[in-house]
């Protein structure tokens, strides 16, 4: 049957494919993929505290992944209101906000609860910042160019069709044996995006779940693969691939795609941690010297643990009082740490060489 793109999907094949995902070329770069993410989760350990990269990599993911929508916000202001997550900022920025939250409550759920469709909504619903649901019979997506009015896919029915997807889905994904589970993330994902189980926000939350199940399967640790950098640059191919396996079952193409997208972010990523982590080495021996009498290496790690400080970050790690924690960033921002912007009533920190790491 030749694939109508203004017809429901609803003969969508379930996994596992009927292709060979396992191909000699799709085996080696999975290994390739494996061993980088192996190399990412042991240099985690560079970094004792671990917020410096919860707090900071997940967000460029977030940016990144909700560009990929057209939801943009610069990078200043992203972390100027993730300070603060209750401050009045612009909507795109609260958008990418969410997406962070979304990703932290995924990390923290799968430490102690399973993977499932319940999950699943949960995550899209914090993600949206309303309560979501999986697709009714009568609701449709539109997926293409409205100017033009072409259509270029439309997703498989709601309802009970979307429900036996969605059941076949997530019993491919959680089986106890089956692909490599970086093959098995390359399907899901398009599959998970083949079948647009809501109405919107289908996107970035697959782009969540793909890592929080690397997490899941014990690749990860902790939720800093930074995969929308690799798709923004790529997002053509990402499109096109899609298509591929959905129009004429092109599914190597996709998956080494996904694979190789991993294995240069996993690298990327590691690369970050590890300037991270010398910065850090690097500054605490230049306070040692330059500042003896306000370095503490606890007023070090808070400089790091976001790219923009405030006195409150301070005086709530129980560092000094208020006062004292003024005059602590004022000489931070004298020996060129940091650098203070007036920001409303109070002055806030940024961290270049920090900014400049993640920037990169």
């Amino acid at each position: 049957m030749t694939f109508n793109p203004r017809n429901p999907y609803n003969d969508l094949p379930l996994l596992p494919a009927q292709a060979e995902l396992e191909t000699r070329d799709v085996f080696k770069q999975c290994i390739a993929a494996t061993r980088a993410l192996a190399e990412l989760k042991g240099s985690g350990g560079l970094i004792p505290d671990q917020a410096i990269l919860i707090n900071s990599i997940p967000l460029q993911e977030a940016r990144l992944s909700s560009e990929i929508e057209n939801i943009v916000t610069t990078q200043d202001e992203l972390f100027r209101a993730a300070m603060d997550d209750t401050a009045s900022t612009d909507p795109q920025t609260k958008e990418i906000l969410r997406y962070r939250a979304a990703l932290r409550y995924g990390y923290y759920f799968l430490k102690e609860k399973e993977f499932d469709l319940e999950f699943v909504l949960k995550v899209c619903t914090i993600l949206m910042g309303r309560s979501m649901q999986f697709r009714k019979e009568e609701e449709r997506v539109f997926i293409g160019n409205r100017v033009r009015g072409s259509v270029s896919y439309t997703p498989p029915e709601g309802g009970s069709v979307l429900q036996d997807k969605l059941g076949n889905w997530i019993k491919f994904l959680t089986a106890k044996d089956g692909p490599d589970p970086l093959i098995r993330m390359a399907a899901a994902h398009y599959q998970f995006e083949a079948i647009h189980p809501f109405v919107d926000g289908n996107g970035r939350t697959g782009r969540i779940l793909n890592i929080l199940y690397l997490i899941n399967t014990n690749l990860l640790e902790i939720p800093v693969l930074y995969l929308s950098r690799y798709i923004i640059r790529n997002k053509q191919q990402y499109y096109s691939f899609l298509r591929g396996v959905t129009e004429n079952g092109e599914w190597e193409k996709w998956v080494l795609y996904m694979l190789k997208g991993v294995e240069e972010t996993a690298n990327w990523t590691r690369e970050r941690i590890q300037k991270i982590r010398w910065l850090q080495d690097a500054t605490i021996e230049r306070c040692r010297k330059e500042l003896p009498k306000i370095y503490s290496k606890e007023l070090v790690e808070i400089i790091f643990r976001q790219p923009y400080a405030r006195i409150q970050f301070l005086v709530e790690a129980g560092i000094a009082k208020r006062q004292t924690a003024s005059v602590y960033l004022q000489e931070l921002e004298k020996a060129g740490f940091l650098a203070g912007e007036k920001h409303g009533r109070e002055i806030i920190y940024k961290h270049p060489a920090l900014l400049q790491i993640l920037a990169e």
